[in-house]
Formats: C-alpha cells, sequence, structure tokens
C-alpha cells in the first residue's frame, strides 16, 4: 500500500511532547522524513534516539518565542532536505490555572510568548519556503479552549483563541499559493501534562479532579495522542487538498454541548 507522505519532509515542534511525540510516529509510518523541533535538549535526544533513523530523523533545539532560532530551524531544514511540505506547529504550554483576576503579567507574557509569537513565528518562516514550492500543509494546534471559554485558564483560551485568528488569516493570504492551513482543537489528552493539571489543582485527590474533567466530555475519557495524530495526517495528506482556513475539533464531543 502508498505511504501517504512518501518522501515528505515535515517539521513538528514540541515534538518531545506526548502529541508531538504520537505525530512524529505516524509520520515516519506514512513516509516523511521528520524534523523534530523542541526546547527541551535530553528529551529531544531521547526521542531521536527512540526512532534511531539517521536518515529520515533530525532533531533541533529552539526556543520558539525566539525569532533568530526559530528562523534557524526552518533554514537547516531545507538545507538538509530541501522543502518542508508538512509543519505541524504545535508546541505550546498550559500556563497557571487560576481564576482571571489571580493572573499576572508575567504569567501572560509567557503564555503568549509561545503559544502565540512561537505560532506566529513559525508561519512567518515555513510559509516563504511552502510559497516558493507553490505546496504545503501548515496544522496548527489550538485547543476546544481556543473555540470556547475556560473557566480558571483565562489567558490559554485567549492564546487558543488568537491561533484561530492566525489560522483563517494565513489561510487566506496563502490559498493562491496552493499553501493550506487548518487548525486542531483537541480536548484533553491523557498525558504528563494533564496529570500535571490534575495534581496542580488537587495534589491530594487528582483522580477527582480526572473524573470532573471527563464529565465534561461526552465520550467520558481523554483523548489518545494517537487519536490526534491521525486527524493529522489527513491535513497533512492530499486527503484534505480542499481543506483550509478549517477548525478541526477533536474533542470526544465537547462542542456538541
Amino acid at each position: 500500500m502508498e505511504r501517504k507522505l512518501e518522501g515528505k519532509v515535515a517539521v513538528i515542534t514540541g515534538a518531545a511532547g506526548a502529541l508531538g511525540t504520537a505525530i512524529a510516529e505516524q509520520l515516519l509510518a506514512e513516509g516523511a522524513k521528520v524534523a523534530l523541533v523542541d526546547f527541551n535538549q535530553q528529551a529531544l535526544d531521547k526521542l531521536v534516539h527512540r526512532f534511531n533513523d539517521v536518515a529520515n530523523v533530525m532533531g533541533l533545539v529552539a526556543n520558539l518565542s525566539r525569532e533568530e532560532e526559530v528562523k534557524n530551524y526552518v533554514e537547516r531544514v531545507v538545507e538538509r532536505w530541501g522543502s518542508i511540505d508538512v509543519f505541524m506547529n504545535n508546541a505550546g504550554i498550559i500556563g497557571k490555572t487560576a481564576p482571571l483576576t489571580e493572573q499576572t503579567s508575567e504569567d501572560f507574557d509567557a503564555m503568549m510568548n509561545l503559544n502565540v509569537r512561537g505560532v506566529f513565528l513559525g508561519i512567518k518562516y515555513v510559509l516563504p519556503v511552502m510559497i516558493a514550492q507553490q505546496n504545503g500543509s501548515i496544522i496548527n494546534t489550538s485547543s476546544v479552549s481556543g473555540l470556547m471559554g475556560s473557566s480558571g485558564n483565562s489567558l490559554y483560551s485567549a492564546a487558543k483563541h488568537a491561533v484561530v485568528g492566525l489560522t483563517k488569516t494565513a489561510a487566506l493570504e496563502v490559498a493562491k499559493d496552493s499553501v493550506r492551513v487548518n487548525s486542531i482543537h483537541p480536548a484533553p489528552l491523557a498525558s504528563n501534562m494533564m496529570e500535571t493539571i490534575e495534581q496542580s489543582i488537587n495534589r491530594d485527590d487528582p483522580a477527582r479532579v480526572r473524573q470532573t474533567i471527563t464529565s465534561r466530555i461526552p465520550l467520558g475519557r481523554y483523548g489518545q495522542p494517537e487519536e490526534v495524530a491521525k486527524l493529522v495526517i489527513f491535513l497533512a495528506s492530499d486527503d484534505s487538498r480542499f481543506i483550509t482556513g478549517s477548525q478541526y475539533r477533536i474533542d470526544g464531543g465537547m462542542g456538541a454541548r
């Protein structure tokens, strides 16, 4: 069976996290060469070693809020493989869970620096590559919180709403160049991040926190990173060649309420 992304070049930011790793696995399985970008050198090295595919995998350390570092990772991918066909703009932080009035200016700046500035810079430097080749797919990771309010997560919700605006506008600007830009909106996923959130909310009984969160998801559970990765493959491949500027919920039914 022909693989959907045979010979394509993909870049994933936030690659060392649970979702980034699952997406990398799926991209490699579909025949792509994959550049893994993350700020955590140790976690990135471990991930590269896990894949053990020096011909088709490269690891790049970058602080995505720093413009020169974003520009650098894009240039290094193009230098090695000559193109970028898929950009999984995935890195982000959840930030502090607290009422809006308890969030600080420092909390705001930290959130916007990665979850908005980092997404913007990635699009800014990847788009010229895709425009030049007149082809490409950008997938921005937003959240269910990017389509609705999220009590206790005002800054995260605001940042993820901003990702939608960047997605729609970029899609309009580059449609003439056959470049597609879409966003995905997962519900909470089974991951170390959610375990940390559960602990931060109720260190004595994190299981109760999980029960409360999953009770808001009609399917009654957290999503699995592998489930989101399958949606990414669809949006990265020619199966979605007439789709751009769209927001894809993968949220266990949360948006149906």
